[in-house]
């Protein structure tokens, strides 16, 4: 049990070497990060003019190429919008509503809440000259949900699913040597998922450069035998020629390992692609004394592709990929690399606590980490295609991954989903699986169900017939789904009589695809229905269903099946069973919603690990219950426990396989003592304290050492220490950061299932237009300035209606309002001034702000002073000379712009949860020294210093 495996640090000390680099530096192939850099508002679904007027055009964009208008105009501007980068998940920055979606964790967003359901993006970036002749497409890792993307106000598509992967050939669109403009429509009114999904540009934006000639995208595939220690590896390249004329070229495939050896190499001459056409072409490669990709040393390898023309390099295009076998098997489980390993896996959405779904790479990583701490070797994607990062990381650190479709059905568009994860994933070692389906409980047991997944299982098998198809059943194990599918998914013991089902299909493989649904609360050991906190103990949480002890003892004495996926490993916002509002997120979960364990995590560690493991619980902090009886628990891999109180025994216990063991315990303050004892001798003990008052704040990062690349971050501790030194488990203090240095705070959090505070602390940003704009003639510009004293203007004509531009007058003088909050103190004022003349002076209430300014086509912007403004109704008066047409087509501007009032944003502050709470930190691309100080109400500060160095950043898009 506790001897671990000799070659476990030569296999960590080479996951390092597996990080292999994705990004080519060679001129012919560039993917470009394209996620710093954006403009942000808030739309909305039905109302045009909050929507900002887009479609609305004689000719909009679905009428005439090139005519985005709104938004999705090129020339729109987008000064006064929020600054950010991605990824962005709008909805976690929003407040909670008891009318809100319980599926999303009560969020303001939804159809109840359209002023925040509908947001655009846009991002400028220059293309060099030089890409002329190049193919360029914008590739999206994911957005939730109906994005629709015009580039340059050419409308390039939409899509509707907040999960596939999409891109656009965006080659024709662009302005080569010059500026660019991307507008994405992002409208998360409608719900995919009965759990919380998000909203925004959630996952990585991409540039792609390559030659006409070039591998496609996703457009290789690497498969592998084994025989002995040689693995023969398949390598398929699909190559496509976008060129007007047809191509000679010749592939070249090699393997390179994770030292950056050269271990294969492959040549093929003499092929030819006609314009537009794509081309398979398949080689075989030997790798000798193959390195095999596991859970414990995840070995990882690189295909090489590269498109030769005239023996010039036109594409090089690299593909991580492991060398591995799996095998279901009916009788005897799951088997990797010829080796049984019971799965013991979780299953998991994809949010976490202050960043929502917008989560950073290194979060990832993190998350994975944890589950692999917990003793868990394999992850399912609940229940959509994840963000590619998530497989890699599985794929670097060692978990078997099922990836699962989101929507069963056999349309053109339902395939094509299917297909697009496939083509995708399929070439990550990690995942062992396609999932098509999960509890589709209107097909499950009929004829349509059946017909469906055997079309679905037929078509993925086209696409990769490496791997098992499996879906999730949970409405009874009888007909339908079930007779059909390749491997069986049990969801849920209290559905059905597995063992019934299994004789009735004995060579059907199967596996717990979910078990568990147990409800807990971190750090809570008394339920109180009226505060919505449900204790930790491992307790079936509902007649029918059982718990984590009683799932997984049911799986593992059971060797045909192949393991069981806990629901879940981390909890998250919705779905908040068996409560409701103001109960906000899951209680499922092994981990809370920051990733702070669970008593089930030491359950499951003890029994899906082979580290020795001893856990006891509860705290021991019970002021007012002396003489009380305290149900204590202990989770353990030892043979025997013995529990201690105050030094006097309370009795030994023998530890059964897979399960726990159980004291009553009259409290009295002091120390609880565990002791484990293996083959007879003390191998551990555990301690839990009693601890005094909270006197000081502690910081603990995960690491304090940051790359300085804007997407480095650190997961931080909060927690408090009484005069002891001893952290106070029962602790709900305030603490309010403050950060200084080159990073960012990006959200914070607690794991309370019923908090209703923030997780982000953002400024506040409103725009304000100019209305009710009138014009007056004028003869010349100094007239104007008489004029401005006209206090009335009701009877100058509507600026700019029905104008004759061939026969303007010599100058204007326009004169509008704009509204003003009742309260503005504290807030920076702005206005974003676009030119209406070709000369102009500008005044406020009065007051120049401009004189004689040249028309601008970046505009100008100026910074109000609050003396000059008033609560309510402001007047704007510009005098300008007007702006003629050169061609009766041209647009002309007639908005003056936007005024923004923005809000600083509150301090960033969180209640402690149970003695924890969690903030997250991001590095900017600035070296440095980093400062988190924490203080509280009558504790002792805590500071934190982290480290940012410099480091080569990811080729970009800025």
């Amino acid at each position: 049990m506790f001897g671990l495996k000799k070659h476990l640090l030569i296999c960590l000390l080479l996951l390092v070497n597996c990080a292999f680099a994705q990004v080519r530096t060679d001129s012919n192939r560039q993917r470009l990060l394209m996620d710093f850099g954006w403009r942000f508002a808030f739309g909305h679904p039905s109302d045009t003019e909050k929507d900002f007027n887009n479609g609305t055009s004689y000719f909009s964009y679905l009428a005439k190429a090139g005519y985005g208008d709104g938004a999705a105009d090129p020339n729109f501007d987008d000064r006064a919008w929020r600054k950010l980068d991605l990824p962005h998940d709008w909805a976690v920055e929003q407040g909670f509503s008891s009318q809100a979606s319980f599926s999303h964790g009560f969020k303001a967003i939804g159809r109840n809440f359209p002023d925040k359901s509908v947001g655009w993006y846009r991002k400028s970036f220059d293309i060099p000259l030089s890409d002329l002749g190049r193919k360029l497409s914008v590739e999206f890792d994911g957005v939730f949900r109906d994005a629709m993307v015009w580039v340059n106000g050419h409308y390039v598509g939409t899509e509707p699913s907040g999960y596939n992967s999409f891109q656009y050939d965006i080659t024709d669109y662009l302005n080569y040597g010059g500026n660019n403009v991307i507008a994405v429509r992002v409208d998360a009114t409608m719900e995919e998922g009965w759990f919380y999904e998000g909203a925004g540009i959630y996952r990585h934006v991409w540039l792609s450069k390559t030659n006409p000639l070039h591998v496609a995208p996703n457009g290789t595939f690497v498969t592998s035998e084994l025989s002995s220690n040689t693995a023969k590896i398949t390598a398929r390249a699909n190559i496509i020629n976008e060129d007007k004329a047809a191509k000679a070229f010749s592939l070249v495939q090699t393997i390179v390992d994770a030292n950056g050896k050269t271990v294969a190499s492959k040549r093929k001459d003499n092929l030819k692609l006609s314009p537009f056409e794509t081309q398979e072409i398949e080689m075989e490669l030997p790798v000798a004394n193959a390195k095999l990709w596991d859970i414990e040393c995840p070995n990882l390898y690189k295909l090489v592709t590269t498109v030769l023309a005239n023996n010039k390099e036109e594409d090089q295009y690299e593909t991580a990929f492991g060398i591995r076998t799996i095998r279901f098997d009916a009788k005897e489980g799951f088997f990797l690399n010829g080796k049984h390993v019971k799965l013991k896996g979780t299953n998991n959405h994809q949010d976490h606590a202050g960043v929502g779904t917008a989560m950073p790479d290194e979060l990832q990583y993190w998350r994975i980490r944890k589950l692999k701490e917990m003793g868990s070797n394999a992850y399912r994607c609940s229940h959509h295609p994840p963000t590619p990062e998530l497989l890699e990381a599985c794929d670097r650190l060692g978990m078997l991954v099922i990836d699962e479709n989101r929507l069963m059905g056999t349309s053109e568009q339902r395939l094509e989903d299917l297909k697009r994860m496939i083509i995708r994933d399929r070439n990550h070692p990690s995942i062992i699986s396609w999932s098509i389906g999960n509890e589709e409980w209107a097909i499950e047991n009929s004829v349509t169900g059946a017909r469906i997944a055997s079309t679905m299982q037929t078509y993925a098998k086209s696409l990769d017939t490496t791997r098992a198809i499996n879906a999730g059943i949970s409405g009874g194990f009888k007909s339908g789904i079930s007779d059909v599918i390749e491997v069986m998914g049990y969801n849920y013991m209290g559905n059905g009589d597995i063992e019934a089902h299994h004789n009735q299909f004995p060579d059907q493989p199967a596996m717990g695809t979910e078990e568990g649904s147990t409800f807990a609360t971190r750090g809570v050991y008394v339920t109180d229905p009226q505060k919505h906190y449900i204790a930790a103990y491992d307790k079936k949480p509902r007649p029918s269903f059982y718990s984590i002890e009683e799932g997984w003892t049911f799986y593992a004495n059971r060797p045909w099946l192949a393991g069981m996926f806990i629901w879940t490993g981390f909890d998250y916002r919705g779905e908040a069973t068996p409560h409701t509002w103001p109960s906000v997120t899951s209680y499922f979960g092994m981990m809370d919603l920051c990733g702070f364990p669970k008593d089930n995590v030491y359950y499951l560690k003890s029994w899906w690990s082979d580290q020795p493991t001893l856990h006891l619980l509860p705290h021991w902090n019970w002021q007012g219950q002396e003489g009380k009886e305290i149900d204590v628990w202990a989770y353990s891999n030892c043979d025997e426990v013995e529990l201690f109180l105050n030094r006097k025994s309370l009795g030994r216990q023998q530890m059964k396989p897979n399960s726990h063991l159980e004291w009553k315990v009259k409290y009295a303050p002091g120390t609880l003592e565990a002791v484990g004892y293996k083959n007879g001798k003390k191998a551990l003990s555990e301690v839990v304290k009693t601890t005094g008052e909270a006197a000081a704040v502690k910081l603990d990062a995960h690491k304090t050492s940051l790359q300085a690349d804007g997407e480095d971050i650190t997961v931080i501790t909060v927690s408090v220490a009484d005069k002891q030194k001893l952290k106070v488990p029962t602790a709900g203090n305030e603490i309010t950061f403050q950060l200084s240095g080159p990073g960012k705070i990006i959200g914070v959090g607690n794991g309370d299932p019923t908090s209703l505070e923030k997780e982000k602390f953002v400024e506040e940003i409103q725009t304000v237009g100019i209305v009710d704009l009138k014009e007056k003639p004028l003869q010349e510009m100094h007239e104007g300035l008489d004029a401005i004293s006209e206090t009335d203007a009701s009877t100058w004509k509507k600026a700019f209606e029905n104008r004759d531009y061939k026969n303007l007058a010599p100058a204007y003088l326009y004169s509008g309002n704009f509204e003003l909050p009742e309260d503005f103190s504290g807030a920076e004022i702005t206005f974003f001034y676009k030119s209406i003349g070709k000369e102009q002076s500008i005044y406020i209430n009065g007051i120049e702000i401009g004189e004689n300014l040249k028309e601008s086509v970046d505009g100008n912007a100026f910074k109000l002073d609050q003396a000059m403004l008033k609560p309510g109704r402001n007047r704007i008066d510009i005098v300008a000379t007007p702006i003629p047409k050169k061609h009766e087509w041209d647009n002309v501007n007639t908005s003056p712009g936007t005024v923004q009032i923005v809000t600083p944003a509150a301090p960033w502050k969180r209640k402690l949860f149970n003695g924890l709470a969690q903030i997250i930190i991001q590095a900017t691309k600035e070296a440095g020294e980093i400062t988190l100080t924490a203080t509280a109400k009558d504790l002792k500060p805590a500071v934190l210093k982290l480290k940012s160095s410099a480091t080569a950043t990811r080729p970009s898009v800025d």
